[in-house]
């Protein structure tokens, strides 16, 4: 495919999970009458951002795939002939979770899904509390609009994931995210976090010569506890191309559905410009199989 239209949804989130999912089949049927051929959610689209605490009653919100929920973006897929990119809290057996993107090709099937494989353990990201850590490798999804390098929020801190991606022939890199800014930050903190967010990112774009997108959520979200202020996120959902050129960046604070234009052609060029693939050193790489080298 050479030009692919993108849709990607930045949406406020509620603790009702009925009007989530109707709010973005609406999104999704939008973007798609507007010519998206492929939609990206944000991370763990369908409910609050539930690990600001640890509570074994939330590992009930755990879905199974396939499942009903799975039978609802599957149906969305195949009406409005979209690829869907999702996430998803999976259940995969009693006391096993993941934190699972799943991508719906626009026939309606299941083309794959992706496990997380990076798991935070932060204030208010206690996401190992609830996440086992995935074991499906980084392996792209093939799609009819090509091959997506699907990682999911704080896979995107890890520059040898999306390299592997890159590796095994992905043709664009996705992001679904959930990322904010705590309370108790200051604001040039704030501003701090949001950049080496967006730079990180644009990075992982050039150094592969691929296009990236990440969709983030936005708005405030308390924190059941009360022991922080709750997390406000971000926003900032983004499209860029194989340079780290913005080709679109949406606000920090507010919802957004938009469709982008994506040059698939341009990566072709730009690693002919700029051959990393060409001269990395595979010979002289195997530190990176260690933890620490000193």
């Amino acid at each position: 495919m050479e030009q692919l239209k993108a849709g990607i949804i930045q949406q406020t989130n509620t603790g009702n999970i009925s009007d989530n999912r109707a709010r973005l089949a609406s999104k999704i049927r939008l973007l798609a009458a507007g010519g998206a051929q492929l939609i990206i959610l944000q991370e763990l689209h369908d409910s609050l951002y539930f690990c600001q605490t640890e509570n074994t009653d939330l590992c009930s919100l755990a879905i199974e795939i396939p499942s009903d929920v799975t039978g609802f973006y599957s149906a969305l897929a195949l009406e409005t002939k979209s690829v869907l990119v999702t996430s998803m809290f999976e259940r995969r057996a009693p006391g096993l979770y993941h934190n699972t993107a799943v991508v719906f090709d626009s026939d309606g099937r299941i083309a794959g899904k992706y496990r997380k494989m990076h798991i935070p353990d932060d204030p208010a990201y206690y996401e190992k509390f609830y996440f086992t850590p995935g074991d499906l490798g980084f392996e792209p999804i093939d799609t009819s609009v090509g091959r997506l390098g699907v990682l999911v929020c704080w896979d995107q801190w890890f520059p040898e994931a999306a390299r592997l991606m890159a590796l095994n022939g992905a043709e664009i890199l996705i992001y679904p995210t959930a990322i904010g800014w705590e309370s108790s930050d200051s604001a040039d903190e704030k501003e701090r976090q949001r950049d080496a967010w967006t730079t990180v990112q644009r990075g992982h774009a050039i150094a592969n010569g691929l296009p990236l997108i990440a969709a983030n959520r936005v708005g405030h979200e308390a924190d059941p506890s009360g022991v922080t202020g709750g997390i406000t996120f971000w926003g900032s959902s983004m499209a860029v191309g194989p340079q780290g050129e913005f080709i679109w960046r949406a606000s920090s604070d507010k919802e957004e559905a938009v469709v982008v234009d994506i040059d698939m052609k341009r990566s072709e060029w730009v690693r002919r410009w700029w051959p990393f693939l060409r001269d990395r050193r595979i010979d002289s790489y195997s530190g990176l199989l260690s933890r620490y080298l000193k």
